[in-house]
């Protein structure tokens, strides 16, 4: 089925998507356009970024980070 990963969903999965699964979130439009240009400008994918937020967010939060 849909996003389970699944061999049997009708459209290949993306090599970068393999064994990954998506988070979602709905944002102000300043908020995605600030995460999207800030990331730009260091470089980085808006995925990347994304991910060393929630690191962070994880690090504050007494856990351990888990990478991308």
């Amino acid at each position: 089925g849909v996003g389970t990963g699944s061999s049997s969903s009708s459209s290949p999965v993306a090599p970068s998507r393999q064994g990954k699964k998506a988070m979602t979130g709905y944002f102000s439009p300043e908020m995605s356009f600030a995460m999207h240009m800030t990331a730009r400008k260091h470089g980085m994918s808006l995925q990347d970024a994304m991910a060393e937020a929630f690191n962070d967010w994880l690090r504050k939060m007494g856990e351990s980070p888990v990478g991308k």
